[in-house]
């Protein structure tokens, strides 16, 4: 599988030179500097290309188009699930704003990722000496809760570098190519390393795994990433193996006020 893939991305590559004409299957594959874009999948600024292998970007590409393609997931504006059965979350994607409710606590956070700005309230008061803490947790729990969601998008991110580790079969038996993501500079924990299993024929990520930082040699859990299904024009999969996403939506329009109050009428 992985000679087939490495002739596949230098033909890939070799295209790219000699021809500005794309097609419906592997769209605008270019070679622009040292920066190398293949399927419309534009890197984020700050990717780390030059120290990415170029079969584990091919195959970040081929994960993007095989759940709707970059277009679909840009088009995206809203989603909306439930984390474990623990919190709600609906997350504007163009705006950045989100609403998180926590049951358990009674506590409801609207904020802003990008400013890091919002309100909080629990119970029945709003929360305003402790209410740079809670807007710290809710980013937090945001950026763990959306990455369980959306991880396979978010392969290209900034300061992201991605290897091509091997050949592997999941815990279910299926061939994978396996590839690792390390971070630098980015999210709340940026020293952790993931592993994603990418099927051999649908090129769907099917299993992941976690490591706490470059040096833990096992990693702290490993769950299947299945159980896709169409919401708009993009895939998402919400089986985690004994830890299940569900109520997943993407919407075109949510209720006024889901970001600015705190009662919503019904």
């Amino acid at each position: 599988m992985k000679n087939t893939l490495t002739i596949l991305a230098l033909l890939t590559l070799f295209a790219s030179c000699s021809s500005s004409t794309s097609t419906a299957d592997s769209s605008d594959a270019t070679d622009e500097g040292s920066e190398f874009i293949a399927y419309n999948n534009p890197p984020a600024e700050g990717f780390n290309q030059e120290d990415s292998d170029l079969l584990a970007t091919i195959l970040a590409d081929k994960a993007m188009l095989a759940m709707g393609g970059r277009k679909a997931w840009d088009d995206t504006r809203y989603l909306a699930w439930n984390f474990f059965g623990r919190r709600n979350h609906i997350w504007d994607k163009w705006t950045g704003d989100v609403r998180i409710e926590i049951p358990e606590n009674d506590v409801t956070i609207l904020m802003n990722i990008n400013t890091k700005e919002g309100k909080v309230i629990r119970g029945e008061t709003q929360m305003t000496d402790s209410l740079d803490f809670y807007l710290q947790r809710g980013y937090g729990l945001w950026v763990n809760d959306s990455y369980w969601l959306v991880m396979p998008f978010k392969l290209k991110d900034s300061g992201v570098t991605l290897k091509y580790l091997r050949e592997d079969t999941t815990l279910n038996g299926i061939s994978a190519d396996v590839v690792s993501l390390s971070f630098e500079d980015v999210g709340v924990t940026p020293q952790n390393v993931y592993e994603v299993w990418v099927d051999a024929d649908s090129k769907l990520i099917t299993q992941w795994a976690y490591y706490s930082d470059s040096t833990t040699l096992e990693p702290g859990f490993v769950t299947p990433w299945t159980d896709y299904k169409k919401y708009g024009e993009i895939l998402l999969a919400g089986n985690r193996g004994k830890y299940e996403l569900t109520d997943i939506q993407v919407l075109d329009e949510v209720p006024e006020g889901t970001f600015t109050e705190f009662q919503l009428s019904q």
